[in-house]
């Protein structure tokens, strides 16, 4: 593959693909958690970045994903599912937890980041006592773990969260036998793919993937079904554009970009895909295809309109199940680790606020989103929504909704709407979002204005769906103890429980009892993890599950962690 122009955020990408079509084959320490009387399947989640549903599947027929649409024809498509944050880190807070963002102080956007601005310590939110990440959860199920280049949850993952969280993370390199939950992570539609110079990259089609063959391992020779030969889209090519946007060059390169970037993110979920064949492991794998949030244009990201929250969800079943159908019902993030564990075979916990999709009794009849801090700039809105409509209370009125997040700044489409705007050339609807202040609260009907541009507070049609949406929203703020208008000093100080620095898990007691070893933690439901000194500490931490037999002479590193806690010393 030759990169022309490849941006910097891109080489964290090509690193990713090669070492996914490389693979590593180095042997994993053995688990001894007790595997089930059936072999569960196989889960493999294949998460893209900054990604409306624009896909022919949701009705877009811009560009041709042939991978993408392989699953959906195989597979059962959600078409009302929804990221309770308009960017990442919260959006991945709440996916690896269950919980909503905002009931543990992870909603601002990042908590380690723009202390200058905020006057705040570097900090981590804090889910409650016993709280697990879905890796730790999978791990405890036997399943060998995985996560390649992002991670970003707001706080620090235990080391034995994963088996190998890198960029050489692979379902390959388990134990013979092991099932895997494993997650690969695109980078290639985000929004970053957006800024300039803007590269194209000549394809070369091999089972899908556009490679480097002086950097880059073959995959196995032999056709797959997933491969397909790559077109991408004309510069000469028209969009239309939302109606919040100008149908300016600079959008329409804008446009153009987005789309290319969707095309040559499917080609790269063609190649793991071929792998997956390659393994045959097709026949017990199931296949988890979405995006963090919504897409990555201006009025998009970071918003709660459903151009910042409803993104693209697929699953396909290795026994064809649900093949070809559409899911119409209401879905959040926060169902992402109940349904995984319920794939599984696992028990869910009762502390989590998601429920599992396919649970016959689940039928959620509102999903909810918040935003605060974007980097340096704070705002504070609430929003739910039912199948049709949209409420959000604004509790800072005063403030406009454009925050000059100066990432954002760097795509063109952004600079040239700020030029119009100071021009005063922007239409009505493009000047929305550039309004002095917002109103107290907004109602939308998303089925008849998908672009919320219209509010419908004051109109007497709607009295009665702003009054049922009110209550919705205060129930569910005092149900997960979210108080929107805690300044976030007070909220570090909250998670920290008054101490002036993050607090430390307790160092767990180690002793020898009847030839094991024996550990009592000291911080209520803190995590437990050892490695065995001479060999496992080049590969990582283990989970603590039950007493260790002791071996003459062998060594054993222990220490506890509670996430949002900084880990304890280790002990031996």
């Amino acid at each position: 593959m030759k990169i022309i122009n490849t941006p910097l955020s891109l080489a964290p990408l090509c690193l990713l693909i090669a070492v996914l079509l490389v693979g590593c084959h180095s042997q994993a320490p053995a688990e001894t958690a007790l595997k089930p009387k059936t072999m569960p399947p196989n889960i493999l989640w294949l998460v893209v970045e900054d990604m409306s549903p624009y896909l022919s599947m949701y009705g877009d027929h811009t560009v041709s994903t042939p991978a993408i649409s392989a699953l959906a024809n195989e597979g059962v498509t959600f078409t009302h599912v929804f990221s309770p944050s308009g960017v990442c880190a919260p959006s991945r807070a709440a996916i690896a937890t269950g919980l909503y963002p905002s009931s543990f102080g992870a909603n601002h956007m990042r908590t380690t980041s723009n202390t200058k601005e905020t006057g705040l310590p570097k900090y981590e939110a804090v889910p409650p006592a016993g709280a697990r990440m879905l890796s730790q959860y999978m791990r405890e199920q036997g399943y060998y773990t995985t996560n390649n280049y992002k991670t970003d949850y707001q706080f620090n993952a235990p080391a034995s969260a994963w088996h190998d969280s890198s960029t050489t993370a692979h379902w390959r390199n388990r134990p013979e036998g092991m099932p895997f939950f494993s997650v690969i992570n695109f980078t290639t539609t985000h929004e970053s793919g957006l800024f300039e110079p803007y590269g194209i990259r000549n394809i070369e089609a091999r089972h899908g993937l556009a490679y480097d063959k002086s950097s880059v391992a073959a995959l196995p020779t032999g056709k797959t079904s997933f491969e397909k030969t790559p077109t991408h889209i004309s510069s000469s090519a028209r969009f239309t554009p939302p109606p919040y946007l100008p149908d300016t060059p600079e959008v329409q390169r804008d446009l153009w970009k987005m789309y290319n970037n969707i095309i040559e993110t499917d080609l790269h979920i063609a190649s793991v895909l071929g792998q997956l064949e390659a393994d045959n492991l097709m026949d017990n794998t199931v296949i988890v295809f979405y995006a963090d949030h919504g897409g990555p244009l201006p009025r998009q990201k970071r918003l709660i309109y459903d151009s910042g929250l409803h993104v693209p969800l697929i699953i396909r079943y290795p026994d064809g199940r649900l093949s070809g159908q559409q899911d119409n019902r209401l879905i959040s993030f926060i169902d992402f680790l109940p349904m995984t564990l319920g794939m599984a075979g696992a028990q869910v916990p009762s502390h989590l606020h998601g429920r599992d999709v396919f649970d016959v009794d689940h039928v959620r009849e509102y999903v909810h989103a918040a935003a605060d801090r974007f980097d340096g700039f704070t705002d504070t809105i609430r929003a739910v929504r039912d199948k049709r409509f949209k409420y959000i209370r604004n509790y800072r009125p005063e403030q406009g909704y454009y925050l000059p997040v100066v990432y954002r700044e760097k795509i063109p489409t952004m600079q040239s709407l700020l030029a119009l705007r100071d021009q005063g050339a922007l239409t009505p609807q493009q000047s929305q979002w550039f309004r002095a202040s917002k109103p107290k609260e907004e109602l939308f009907d998303t089925l008849n204005d998908p672009h919320e541009l219209n509010n419908l507070v004051g109109n007497p049609r709607f009295q009665a769906d702003l009054d049922r949406l009110r209550v919705e929203m205060t129930r569910w703020l005092e149900a997960i103890g979210d108080t929107p208008l805690m300044p976030e000093r007070e909220l570090v100080n909250r998670l920290w429980s008054g101490e002036r620095f993050q607090p430390v898990t307790r160092t767990p007691l180690i002793a020898i009892k009847n030839g094991v070893y024996v550990v009592q933690n000291q911080t209520h439901n803190a995590v437990v993890e050892y490695r065995k000194k001479s060999v496992d500490k080049p590969r990582g931490w283990r989970p603590w599950r039950k007493d260790i037999a002791f071996k003459k002479g062998e060594l054993l590193e222990v220490r506890a962690h509670r996430i949002g806690y900084l880990p304890s010393p280790v002990t031996h």
